[in-house]
């Protein structure tokens, strides 16, 4: 990467930041109500202070910035095709589908299958997983995958800063992985870069104690983002060798990267279905709360998530550049003792 490309690609995170802080200072001084649910007795958040949801309009915006920059940089080897094209309506679709919800409350079968949807265009931009012999399977495969995530980012939305920690480390994994592989041209490391950008300006105003909420407008657009993200740069890495004939190793990655948000929404799953709950409506029985209750402070959750995600995505890093089998199983021991502590955490009776 010579110097002149690598000032550009520094001058676009930059710029992304600076923009985010922007649009999220005018949006906060202007825009008091906008996400602000007054007469939704339903709606159970851990925050009990009604703040604006204004996150996700900053990141789609910085998004789009991003999106241009990486279309017209030189070289112009992305430029626009099919593969970004898919990206750009997958995100698009999912931000208008939280900026909805954000405003009207719509309906959760309608979130439901807007999500399928953005998986489907994903699948015919050329975005699906590729680990079975059987196409159909891997297009099966694929939906779980963007709807889960999607759904998953938004459950975690559930305590200042968290979300945007976890998107933070899977925006850098993704960036430092094309850029140890020569891809710094790419359009996966310039939209991440834009997004890490909007992520940071947003965290500004989001870490606790914060000044505002992403809403289902930044969640929904994180997670189709992140989604897509994820079976480009881990799902299909192609650098990552085939463990008994099986990509098991993109597995691990997978896992590795998204370790924070799976393991909660299946935390959640897992016990309301125990007792007879819906795992699709709001509550307080997340992983972080059961930390909260643990006695943790909201910032100490934070940087616990930070640090748990943190060597998550390192272990995932150096699976891609420089797989071994000792560091494949002990990222199988990480995943197995974090998933394991965060769940039983949420069993353990507490005062």
């Amino acid at each position: 990467m010579n110097l002149s490309f690598q000032f550009l690609i520094t001058t676009l995170f930059v710029v992304c930041f600076v923009f985010s802080l922007l649009i999220n200072y005018i949006l906060l001084r202007f825009a008091q109500t906008l996400g602000i649910r007054q007469y939704q007795h339903n709606q159970i958040r851990w925050n009990p202070n009604a703040k604006p949801s204004l996150g996700g309009i900053s990141f789609y915006v910085v998004f789009l910035f991003a999106f241009i920059f990486t279309v017209i940089v030189p070289p112009k080897n992305s430029g626009f095709n099919i593969y970004i094209i898919g990206i750009l309506m997958a995100s698009t679709l999912a931000f208008l589908m939280g900026l909805a919800d954000d405003a009207f409350n719509t309906q959760p079968l309608l979130k439901f299958l807007t999500q399928i949807f953005c998986a489907l265009i994903l699948i015919f931009s050329n975005h699906s997983i590729n680990i079975f012999q059987n196409q159909f399977i891997d297009y099966i495969v694929t939906i779980l995958w963007v709807v889960g995530l999607m759904n998953s980012v938004n459950m975690l939305d559930n305590m200042d800063g968290i979300t945007s920690i976890v998107s933070i480390l899977a925006c850098t994994f993704m960036v430092f992985v094309n850029v140890s592989l020569f891809n710094t041209a790419s359009y996966s490391t310039l939209l991440n870069l834009g997004v890490l950008g909007a992520l940071f300006g947003f965290l500004v105003f989001n870490f606790h104690p914060s000044r505002m909420f992403m809403g289902d407008t930044g969640s929904q657009f994180l997670g189709a983002f992140l989604a897509v993200m994820g079976i480009d740069n881990c799902w299909n890495n192609p650098t990552s060798p085939l463990v008994n004939g099986f990509p098991i190793a993109n597995i691990i990655i997978v896992c590795l990267v998204f370790i924070l948000p799976l393991t909660d929404t299946f935390t959640v799953v897992i016990n309301r279905m125990k007792i007879g709950q819906s795992p699709f409506v709001g509550g307080k029985d997340h992983t972080t709360h059961h930390l909260f209750y643990r006695g943790l402070t909201e910032k100490r959750i934070s940087i616990l998530f930070f640090a748990v995600g943190g060597i998550g995505i390192i272990m995932a890093y150096w699976l891609v550049i420089k797989f071994s089998y000792p560091l494949f199983y002990a990222s199988i021991g990480f995943i197995a003792v974090v998933s394991s502590l965060l769940y039983l955490n949420t069993l353990i009776k507490k005062r």
